[in-house]
């Protein structure tokens, strides 16, 4: 892990998306933070010590899905596939699929698996699945404060954690026309390896881009109560809203993933957030853990 020093810093941005506007100064503690994201290896070792089973290895629960025949409440989850050659135009979110049989261990369906990726990170994991596992390593997940405190490397006001200028080189973006073309300038299609990039200046790896991270806090457009706070929090369960996604709670991601691009999302910034619901993985969803000094 890396030590994180505590600090006063301006959280947000002016510049992109109106849920990143509260760009008030929050105080933070020192911290503790895993150099990268938590990888398959790691999480294998988890479920071999504890035998869970992931929310996307079990069925669809008939209670909350009730409308649902048994065939559609089949373990899975959703699944990012590119458009066919062919099309130049799609829906939006239409690169997004729910697929039976995908989950960590075969994270782009029941074809696919996870051999020889032992140090690349984790996905198809909910935040009940990251919640479970940090519990079991003593851990937490940082809050949406810490992790952007962590996300910008020391720098201040600067777009980037390594500064203001876009590169290819610095983390697993997607370069081209989102979804249609990925020239993988990067060297990557999907996810990389952790540690593939370089580090920011407290020596944490992949805080931009690869796969987003779950944090401990859960979402709300409007964080101006955080201003000018001591280690702030998001808003209770009950209180977490997303009016492009009004029908429940969401958890707050951070970071962007390799699916982040220039025409589409560009939350590939420290400042950038985005909502998940808790109880769905994708391809590009994983997590990291931080410790608290007592």
């Amino acid at each position: 892990m890396a030590w994180i020093p505590g600090g006063t810093f301006r959280m947000g941005s002016d510049d992109f998306f109106p849920e990143e506007k509260i760009v008030e100064s929050v105080t933070v503690d020192g911290f503790c933070l895993e150099k990268t994201e938590v990888t398959n290896a790691q999480f294998a070792e988890f479920v071999k010590a504890t035998g869970y089973v992931t929310v996307a290895e079990r069925p669809l629960s008939k209670k909350q899905f009730p409308e649902l025949p048994d065939d559609q409440r089949l373990p899975g989850s959703l699944v990012f596939a590119m458009p066919s050659p062919e099309e130049t135009e799609v829906p939006m979110l239409s690169w997004w699929h729910w697929l039976p049989g995908a989950d960590w261990r075969h994270p782009q369906g029941p074809d696919s698996d996870i051999q020889g990726k032992e140090n690349y990170p984790v996905v198809q994991i909910s935040y009940e699945d990251a919640k479970v596992y940090a519990d079991w390593a003593g851990k937490q997940l940082p809050t949406e404060a810490e992790w952007e405190l962590a996300g910008r490397g020391g720098l201040t006001d600067q777009v980037f954690g390594w500064g203001n200028t876009y590169s290819a080189k610095k983390a697993n973006t997607w370069q081209g026309r989102f979804p249609f073309e990925n020239q993988q300038r990067d060297g990557y299609a999907g996810t990389a390896p952790v540690a593939s990039f370089p580090p920011n200046a407290y020596g944490l790896y992949d805080m931009t881009g690869n796969v987003w991270e779950w944090t401990a806090d859960w979402y709300s457009v409007e964080r101006d109560n955080m201003a000018h706070q001591h280690n702030p929090q998001g808003p209770i369960e009950s209180e977490s809203f997303d009016p492009r996604e009004p029908d429940g709670p969401k958890h707050v991601i951070k970071g962007g993933s390799y699916l982040c691009a220039k025409n589409y999302c560009s939350r590939y910034r420290p400042a950038a957030r985005e909502s998940q619901s808790p109880d769905t993985g994708t391809t590009h969803i994983g997590f990291r853990l931080a410790s608290h000094p007592v």
